[in-house]
């Protein structure tokens, strides 16, 4: 399975994670909570919900999907579960978006509010290296590769990917020498998920929204986020050596979901890291009234041979359904600068990183976009391939 290309038409996919059910959420609070629960229906609940999250997929119009991250609670539980050498390390050093809670701060603090209050339960606790770092993770990622094949059976679709977190992402380092050791013992861990992704017959997407929040940090100037730029991508380069270009995603964006956004670092700093990166397919933020302009910066820089765009044609910041037709001219704009076949129609970010009773944007209006973006493809490609 290969990063399809638009040979005939415009191809749709997402960035990953969607809701889950609640009472999967249920089993899965009093798990992450360490109450007792019944594992085998626990099990049985997450390989049912990826069928679920698969079959509504297809059947709203998507090309290129996933297993949703039915089986994850939130990136760090993710991470804690997936590596050895690491302890969740609490307190009030940590904070999520520095520069702009600092320019928004009543925002910031009724937003995060409002996030608890809606039924988010997995804390989001900073992950410290301890010690050496090793991938453990096996059984976990057998259970999820093993539920998405399952779940593709009898369903249409071109292909289908499953996200893993980039190296860079991980935590903080306490153990190793230096940045970079460390940075590649991460590397070599997760080198083994990507690998079985990949082994397993699916596409990897790389997620990682940690480079453009080095571009966005205040405390660096320009040469050193560049210097720590070039030593991430150096670093997943690394971890992806030997697999294929055309079997990786790789996707960056922001990091949260409704907000002023004014300190966004613009696509134009960072493309030239982006490219870097061995994967076939890019995706990106390109829907929010913050980046939607940014499809210029395909006038001036010239995608690689063999690779394409994912440009976020739809956002996962608002519950407002994009109409087709502005889908389609947003499809079209990138087709215009690097041609029909480099461009696949996704969406901004996903649509429940950390699970969550009360997602952001509306379960059923997620749907509603996913239909609104194939019909949008569908109008992009009679005018791109008359």
């Amino acid at each position: 399975m290969n990063v399809a290309r638009s040979t005939e038409r415009i191809l749709t996919t997402h960035c990953g994670s969607l809701v889950r059910p609640t009472d999967l959420l249920d089993m899965m609070k009093a798990k992450v909570g360490g109450t007792p629960y019944d594992r085998a229906a626990y099990a049985q609940r997450v390989r049912s919900a990826v069928a679920e999250t698969v079959r509504q997929q297809a059947e709203s119009g998507i090309d290129i999907v996933a297993d949703g991250e039915q089986s994850k609670p939130g990136f760090f539980t993710y991470v804690s579960e997936r590596l050895a050498g690491f302890e969740p390390r609490p307190g009030p050093g940590f904070r999520l978006y520095a520069a702009e809670t600092a320019a928004f701060p009543e925002y910031y603090k009724e937003y995060f509010g409002r996030a608890m209050l809606g039924g988010a339960f997995v804390p989001m606790v900073p992950l410290v290296c301890i010690g050496p770092v090793s991938y453990r993770g096996e059984e976990s990622l057998r259970e999820d590769l093993a539920n998405l094949r399952a779940a593709l059976e009898g369903v249409p679709r071109q292909a289908a990917f499953m996200p893993a977190v980039a190296p860079s992402g991980v935590g903080r380092n306490e153990y190793y020498r230096t940045e970079e050791e460390y940075l590649l013992a991460v590397a070599d861990a997760m080198r083994v998920e990507y690998r079985a992704i990949v082994d397993a017959g699916f596409l990897v997407q790389i997620d990682d929204p940690f480079l453009t929040d080095l571009y966005g940090d205040g405390s660096l100037n320009e040469a050193e986020r560049r210097r720590k730029a070039e030593l991430h991508v150096e670093t997943l380069n690394h971890a992806l050596r030997g697999i294929p270009e055309e079997k990786i995603r790789f996707h960056t964006c922001y990091g949260i979901n409704e907000g002023p956004r004014v300190h966004d670092a613009p696509l134009s700093r960072l493309v030239d890291a982006i490219l870097k990166v061995h994967a076939g397919a890019y995706s990106f933020e390109a829907a929010n009234p913050r980046h939607e302009h940014e499809y210029h910066v395909w006038e001036t820089v010239k995608l690689p041979a063999g690779k394409v765009l994912i440009p976020g044609v739809i956002t996962h910041a608002s519950n407002i359904v994009e109409h087709p037709e502005l889908i389609a001219e947003r499809i079209v704009r990138y087709a215009q600068r690097v041609g029909r076949e480099n461009v696949i129609a996704g969406a901004d970010c996903g649509f429940s990183s950390q699970a969550t009773y009360k997602p952001e944007v509306h379960p059923t209006v997620v749907w509603a976009k996913f239909k609104a973006m194939a019909e949008g493809a569908r109008l992009a490609s009679e005018q791109l391939w008359r």
